[in-house]
């Protein structure tokens, strides 16, 4: 699990550089015990519901060609 933990940090700095072309940005802000990363929405997405889900989506397919053990990616407000 710690392993897991350190990878799922590094997840949003790999991934970040495209979303802030756009103003967006994600801060991770754990991992669930169920697998399940959750991000935080920032900047551009913020208050923008679909620009949020965009974002989430971006970070699960990313996510999940990097740490196949994880199970989603939640938007947290």
């Amino acid at each position: 699990m710690q392993q897991l933990q350190e990878n799922v940090i590094k997840v949003p700095a790999q991934i970040r550089p495209v979303f802030q072309r756009d103003g967006s940005n994600g801060v991770l802000v754990g991992l669930a015990p169920d697998q399940a990363v959750k991000i935080q929405p920032r900047g551009a997405v913020q208050g923008r519901p679909l620009s949020a889900v965009t974002l989430q989506e971006g970070i699960e397919q990313f996510a999940a060609r990097e740490l196949p053990t994880i199970r989603a990616v939640e938007a947290v407000v």
